[in-house]
């Protein structure tokens, strides 16, 4: 594919994994547009493109709001006439707790950012694509979407979703062009494994000790597969929650 010719959109792409991809999709050439609620990190992220003389624009968004998705993916579409790819990436923790001793305020909190934030996504972008006749979207699970993690159960919880929201919309439109895939990433060095390790610090012992290649992973380890994902190398994939985890869920 053209890179060059390509717009990509990224949500959460003011820190950690969505600032590696959004770095990544700049550097092969395409045109990122980068959403994130905070405009600091995006703002950075967005000048950090720039330095390395790709293009980007930024675009406050709260993915949680059908007017800021819906908003966003018109921004898109109006600077750039078309979105080829987009990754869904924006999402939250939420609080340590057990099931039972997990808020009501945290589980709408999480669930509300996490799996509605990617539905609002897909509901906005799978029109513009399918329209296009072509298109390729990747959303942000984590290996809690492919097992159980004691102490997230709304996090664990909006991550499964994830994995069943993709493979319900590949299938609905596998026949018109567009593929969507998912990427389940492991412990990966980002600002929300800090927070984890801050809230509980010995989990930084136990997320070494759990990943089967000795270290947790790098953003743009999680941003090569993204890559990939959208690319025509992966063409005939599409409905596949994909675990870039250091071998955590081979356990």
């Amino acid at each position: 594919m053209n890179w060059r010719e390509t717009v990509v959109l990224v949500t959460g792409a003011g820190s950690g994994i969505g600032r590696a991809a959004a770095l990544a999709f700049a550097e092969e050439g395409a045109r990122v547009v980068a959403a994130d609620l905070a405009m600091d990190g995006l703002e950075e992220t967005v000048e950090l493109v720039q330095k390395r003389g790709g293009e980007a624009r930024a675009v406050k968004a709260d993915v949680s709001r059908a007017q800021d998705v819906e908003a966003m993916v018109a921004q898109a579409v109006k600077s750039y006439g078309r979105l080829d790819c987009a990754f869904n990436n924006a999402g939250i923790e939420g609080a340590l707790a057990s099931t039972a001793d997990c808020t009501e305020e945290n589980w709408n909190r999480v669930l509300a950012a996490n799996l509605k934030g990617v539905w609002l996504c897909l509901k906005y972008e799978l029109p513009k694509m399918a329209a296009q006749g072509r298109g390729a979207i990747v959303n942000t699970s984590s290996v809690a979407g492919l097992v159980g993690f004691p102490g997230l159960p709304a996090y664990v919880a909006s991550k499964h979703g994830i994995v069943g929201l993709t493979r319900t919309a590949a299938l609905e439109y596998a026949g018109r062009g567009v593929r969507v895939n998912a990427v389940c990433p492991g412990a990966i060095e980002t600002p929300m494994l800090d927070r984890l390790e801050r809230s509980e610090p010995r989990m930084q012992t136990q997320v070494v000790a759990s990943e089967p290649i000795g270290r947790p992973g790098k953003p743009e380890e999680i941003a090569a597969a993204v890559l990939w994902l959208c690319s025509d190398a992966a063409s005939f994939v599409t409905g596949q929650a994909i675990a870039v985890d250091g071998g955590w869920v081979a356990q």
